[in-house]
C-alpha cells in the first residue's frame, strides 16, 4: 500500500509521497497513472519528500505524464507545507531541488491553508523575442503578452507554440499575460501535463521579471491572478539582465490523505 497525500497550490496540485524514512521508486507508468484524473488519485503532478545530508529535505518532482520534470514553484511551496505538517518544523527550510538551492518560509497558517514564501532560483537572463520573451526561472517559460486572455483557447494556442519547430523537441511551458502596471494576469499551457493548469508558479515567476523589463523596470514586486487564485512575485535586479532575491509568495492547502495498493497500477 502507498500512502499519499494531496496538496493544492492556487489550483495547482500533487500527489506527495513522504519517503523520508524509507525511499523507494515508482516507475514512469505508476506515476502516470497516480496522475491520471480518472483512473488514479489524479494531480497536475507527483512529488516525492526525500532525506538529504545537507539540507532539510530533498524535493524531486514528476510531471503527470510520469517524468521527472523542472523546478515547480506551487509545488514547492506545497512541500514545504507538507514537511511542516510531517514534523520538520523550522523558522526558515532550505531544501534541495533539481534547479539547486530554496529556502522558504510559512508565513501564517490557518487550519489546512498555509501561506508559504519561497525563494526561487537566480535568473542570469531573458531572451526577448520581438515583444515575447524566454525566460528560466528553474523551468523554461515562453512569455506571450496579450489582451482579454479570459476568452483565450489557451490550450489551442499553448499547443501551437509548445510544439512548434523551435520547442518541440525540449518542450517549454507558455504563458499568456494580461499586463495592468504591477498587476497581471496569466494563464498558462504547462509541458508535461500537456494542458492548461490552474496556475504555474515558475510560469507566474517568469510573467513578472518580463512584465519588469517591458515595464523599464518601474515595477519589482507583482500581484498576479491566475485560475486558481492569487500569487505575488517579488525580486530585485541592478541591471535589468540577472535577477536575485526572488520570491514567490502564495497558498498550500491540504486536501487529502489515502492509500492505494499499488497491485492497482496498471496503465
Amino acid at each position: 500500500m502507498i500512502h499519499f497525500y494531496k496538496y493544492h497550490g492556487t489550483g495547482n496540485d500533487f500527489v506527495i509521497i513522504n519517503m523520508l524514512r524509507n525511499p523507494y521508486s515508482l516507475s514512469t507508468e505508476q506515476i502516470a497513472f497516480l496522475c491520471n484524473r480518472h483512473k488514479g488519485v489524479g494531480a497536475d503532478g507527483l512529488m516525492m519528500l526525500l532525506p538529504s545530508e545537507d539540507y532539510d529535505f530533498r524535493m524531486k518532482y514528476y510531471n503527470s505524464d510520469g517524468n521527472e520534470g523542472s523546478m515547480c514553484g506551487n509545488g514547492g511551496r506545497c512541500m514545504l507545507a507538507f514537511a511542516h505538517d510531517m514534523g520538520i518544523i523550522k523558522d526558515q527550510y532550505r531544501f534541495i531541488a533539481i534547479d539547486g538551492e530554496h529556502k522558504g518560509r510559512i508565513l501564517k497558517e490557518h487550519t489546512t491553508e498555509k501561506l508559504v514564501e519561497l525563494k526561487m532560483s537566480d535568473v542570469e537572463k531573458a531572451k526577448i523575442l520581438y515583444n515575447n520573451y524566454e525566460i528560466n526561472t528553474g523551468s523554461p517559460h515562453y512569455i506571450d503578452f496579450r489582451e482579454n486572455i479570459e476568452n483565450l483557447d489557451v490550450f489551442k494556442e499553448g499547443q501551437e507554440i509548445r510544439y512548434s519547430k523551435n520547442y518541440k523537441e525540449a518542450g517549454i511551458n507558455v504563458n499568456f499575460v494580461e499586463q495592468n502596471e504591477n498587476q497581471l494576469f496569466v494563464r498558462t499551457y504547462e509541458r508535461g501535463v500537456e494542458n492548461e493548469t490552474l496556475a504555474c508558479g515558475t510560469g507566474v515567476t517568469a510573467a513578472a521579471l518580463a512584465s519588469s523589463i517591458r515595464q523599464n523596470l518601474v515595477y519589482k514586486n507583482f500581484d498576479i491572478k491566475v485560475l486558481g487564485g492569487q500569487l505575488n512575485v517579488r525580486f530585485k535586479t541592478e541591471d535589468g539582465i540577472k535577477f536575485h532575491s526572488i520570491y514567490l509568495t502564495g497558498p498550500a492547502v491540504f486536501v487529502f490523505e489515502g492509500a492505494i495498493n499499488i497491485n492497482n497500477l496498471i496503465c
